[in-house]
């Protein structure tokens, strides 16, 4: 048996999820430019865990269970508060919360497909709610309660600032939100998928997922893009910043894919977004240094930007925190995780790989005083 580094190219799995074929993304058969323009991110969410897209009756009742178990409990909030604020990345915080949560549930071990599926509403409500509570939260401020009758991405605007968004704040961060919601079998739902191969419980599966997607060479990038334009700081310093960078072959956040070899076909709906809010915000210069960034790296190595280069510039301008900006993709990627979980629960196997053991070859035990 030979080892293949980081599993490329290895098929892993079947699904009916979602696809990546000649660098185009679907979901369930749907296109991601047709669903990034005409679709709301509930539709998103059914579309994934039914197979199909939903009725208008069907949707309206998704988007009522939704707002049913949308609030979280009083004891994640209180727990919030004990956590040193000034130490804990949201990541973090998200992570311990949504194992939390599994604590209050009754059913959270009850492994029957209708008791998993109220897992997954449950989970898809409140997520929202935690990420923007624990943000309030270590700012001093206390949470804001979800609001019925608001579509998902404006509720969540809702919760993080306390005031309804504006129409076209909502369309961006639903864009987002539909843009991240699955990527075939990327690192995160792989484990999420490992995890839940053992039969281990769903708050297991999306916890362990959101630990792979807490790191910077996945979930992280968009922040870490952010950070970048902050540090150059304005447009006359973009060109001497990154050819330095590439000088010294140093990692440029937000380009190149392991999949994608033409492009990621979720950059352009982002970036067509920054445009416009940086213009909306009068601050041209991130969307600006953002494209200066991109002719230069596409231009010197090939590297066309993927999904969380214009993320970043598009959050910034939503006024979302830096560090929130991976906790919002798991917003949106749990609608995947989920999907995913419940296909490897429909047809489980143990995921169980072998490795090449490339360490000595057969040795003696010796007694320690003879070492």
């Amino acid at each position: 048996m030979t080892a293949t580094k980081g599993l490329e190219g290895i098929i892993a799995a079947q699904t009916q999820i979602s696809s990546i074929i000649d660098d185009t993304l679907t979901y369930v058969g749907y296109g991601i430019d047709d669903l990034a323009e005409n679709a709301s991110f509930e539709e998103v969410v059914y579309l994934l865990w039914h197979k199909r897209l939903p009725s208008a009756d069907e949707l309206a009742e998704l988007k009522q269970q939704l707002e049913e178990h949308a609030e979280i409990p009083q004891g994640v909030i209180d727990h919030f508060k004990t956590y040193p604020i000034d130490k804990v990345h949201p990541m973090a915080a998200l992570r311990t919360a949504i194992s939390l949560l599994g604590l209050y549930d009754d059913k959270a071990e009850d492994m029957s497909p209708e008791e998993n599926y109220k897992k997954a509403i449950k989970l898809q409500a409140k997520v929202a709610t935690v990420v923007t509570a624990f943000a309030r939260i270590r700012k001093g401020q206390e949470p804001v309660a979800p609001k019925k009758g608001l579509s998902y991405a404006a509720n969540f605007l809702y919760m993080l600032s306390g005031e309804e968004p504006a129409d076209i704040a909502e369309e961006a961060f639903n864009k987002a939100l539909v843009l991240h919601a699955d990527h075939e079998l990327n690192a995160s739902t792989f484990t999420a998928r490992v995890c839940v191969a053992t039969l281990s419980d769903m708050y297991s599966g999306v916890t362990a997922a959101i630990g792979a997607l807490k790191g910077p060479l996945h979930g992280g990038a968009n922040e870490a893009v952010m950070n970048m334009l902050m540090e150059i700081g304005d447009e006359e310093k973009v060109e001497p910043y990154i050819r330095e960078k590439l000088a010294n072959k140093e990692k440029i956040m937000g380009f190149g894919h392991r999949v994608y070899r033409k492009g990621d076909p979720r950059a352009k709906h982002l970036r067509e977004m920054s445009k416009k809010l940086t213009a909306l915000r009068g601050e041209e210069k991130w969307y600006n240094m953002s494209e200066k960034i991109e002719s230069i790296v596409t231009g010197e190595k090939n590297l066309p930007p993927n999904v969380d280069f214009y993320s970043a510039s598009v959050y910034h301008s939503l006024d979302i925190d830096h560090d929130i900006f991976t906790p919002i993709f798991a917003v949106s990627r749990f609608s995947g995780w989920i999907a995913h979980i419940l296909e490897q629960y429909e047809n489980n196997r143990l995921i169980r790989p072998r490795a090449e053991y490339v360490g000595p070859g057969m040795q003696k035990y010796v007694p320690i005083n003879e070492r």
